[in-house]
């Protein structure tokens, strides 16, 4: 028998509202906490993973950490644990990128994400779960090239996490180049 998992139902700003399952919150379509983090190493190069045919953006590369903040958890643990469990990763510098709700119907459920977006700093080879098949390090230059020639080669998520996160960053970075 699969143990439950509970998580913190929550307001726009984040404040905890109320406690329940997973499922019940998928089911009602309620506001939730989901860390989600890129891994980029010391070459600039971010790790993405091509899901696996049973999650939400099947065959799709995303984000390589992504996962549900369980009630009461802090937000530290949970990335450090969601990092292990997904890519193996260990020890690691990482930083708060923002936040922003992430809100879509899939695999007949109601996500409705509030998304605590880092980046993870980390040269470690990552060892993948069962949620992907595959993983590829594309620099930012190939990021942006492919999700404008081949948008679908990305997950709904990723679309998100780089236009709510990242674009207006890498315009800034690097001019009006950025996609």
């Amino acid at each position: 028998m699969q143990e439950i998992e509970y998580v913190d139902v929550v307001n726009e700003n984040g404040g905890v509202i109320s406690s329940i399952s997973k499922d019940e919150a998928h089911i009602k379509g309620l506001l939730h906490m989901t860390v989600i983090s890129e891994v980029i190493n010391s070459k600039g190069e971010w790790l993405l993973v091509k899901q696996a045919n049973d999650r939400q953006d099947a065959g799709q590369y995303v984000s390589p950490i992504g996962g549900h903040v369980k009630s009461k958890e802090s937000l530290k643990d949970a990335l450090k644990r969601e990092a292990w469990e997904e890519v193996g990763l260990k020890d690691f510098k990482f930083e708060l990128v923002g936040k922003g709700i992430f809100n879509r119907e899939v695999l007949g459920r109601k996500e409705n994400h509030y998304f605590i977006m880092y980046k993870i700093f980390s040269d470690e080879e990552p060892t993948l779960n069962n949620e992907s098949v595959s993983c590829e390090r594309f620099t930012v230059e190939q990021i942006k090239k492919e999700l404008k020639t081949n948008p679908q080669k990305f997950g709904a998520a990723f679309h998100f996490v780089w236009k709510r996160f990242f674009q207006t960053l890498i315009l800034n970075l690097y001019g009006s180049r950025a996609v």
